[in-house]
């Protein structure tokens, strides 16, 4: 009987798509609009009716807030942009470069950067990864701690893309990552190397972005995961209790949010005879408006005016080798090829 003929299985290519939310094309009011428009209008973000929503948004939010935001992002524009843009196209461009130095199979791994509001998009990226070859594709939001405002408008954006498509990849999405180790020792570094570098604080704070208390409320778990990352951060660095601190920063708006509130936080710090204060704001990836101007400058200010004397923000861990490392990591134990 004639054997039957093997065929040579073609080698499996993966895409992997780092997504962050976005930042406006420039720092300018019209384009501070067109941001906010599309970000402040998901319902993932704001919960409000939109009957309700959609005049204060678009008769007072927009006019008055787009103006004042633009001025802000002109105290942080980098010359190649958006830093959140430049740290994220940073990263992706270090993710690859490792996985090709690295592995054998590198040259089948696609690394894509996509926001969720803004250019590059979701939907973009994947047509290109597609477009690339890629038979699966993994999805990680630079968000180490889940939250249905972020996390979840990234997957939401997905499903859209995957219900206009005929073929579709094999798909894995990350939905967290708060207690990594490799992300819990990546944080805990950068606070050694800032108190190498800059003395050891009386109070180490934790600086998360917040969200409505009502969000908690009904089922989010970002509140538990900001506190399950602070308490192991500092226990890996060795500290005790009253050496560190967690609160809440960029509340928007009247309704309840997480607390304690960054600013009432820092002002009973320094209150407390706190002198020499550090933060890290483990919340975001990469550096941004809310790490470069609300934290290190903002609340910087509050800090000195209210008594203090020395305040220093750790950096977000944006391309550096440890966030490097930590989502090679995240991506190998979905991409047999990288391992």
């Amino acid at each position: 009987m004639p054997q039957p003929t093997s065929v040579a299985q073609s080698p499996r290519r993966y895409g992997v798509l780092l997504v962050n939310l976005g930042s406006p094309a420039a720092p300018d009011a019209a384009a501070v609009r067109r941001f906010l428009r599309p970000f402040l209008g998901d319902r993932r973000v704001v919960e409000i009716p939109r009957p309700l929503w959609w005049p204060l948004l678009n008769l007072f939010i927009l006019p008055f807030r787009a103006p004042r935001v633009a001025r802000l992002y002109q105290r942080i524009w980098m010359a190649e942009g958006a830093p959140l843009q430049v740290h994220l196209e940073r990263l992706r461009e270090a993710v690859t470069a490792r996985f090709h130095a690295g592995s054998s199979g590198g040259d089948r791994i696609e690394v894509r950067a996509a926001v969720t509001y803004g250019a590059p998009a979701i939907a973009d990226q994947l047509d290109a990864l597609m477009a690339a070859g890629s038979d699966e594709v993994i999805v990680i939001p630079l968000y180490p701690q889940y939250s249905a405002t972020t996390t979840a408008a990234v997957f939401d954006a997905v499903s859209r893309w995957m219900q206009q498509r005929r073929d579709l990849p094999g798909l894995t999405l990350v939905k967290d990552y708060h207690d990594h180790p490799r992300y819990i020792e990546a944080l805990a570094q950068s606070v050694r190397t800032a108190q190498q570098q800059f003395g050891t604080p009386e109070r180490l704070l934790f600086s998360f972005h917040g969200i409505p208390q009502a969000n908690v409320d009904q089922g989010d778990p970002y509140a538990r995961h900001c506190h399950r990352t602070a308490e192991a951060v500092a226990q890996a660095l060795g500290l005790e209790l009253g050496q560190w601190l967690v609160a809440f920063q960029s509340r928007f708006g009247p309704a309840q949010w997480l607390q304690p509130y960054m600013d009432e936080a820092v002002k009973a710090l320094a209150a407390e005879g706190v002198r020499h204060l550090q933060v890290i704001s483990p919340s975001f990836s990469l550096d941004c408006l809310e790490t470069l101007d609300e934290i290190d400058h903002e609340y910087r200010q509050l800090f000195l005016s209210q008594g203090g004397e020395r305040f220093h923000y750790v950096p977000a861990l944006n391309a550096g080798d440890s966030q490097v490392e930590l989502l090679v990591e995240l991506i190998s134990c979905h991409l047999p090829v990288a391992r």
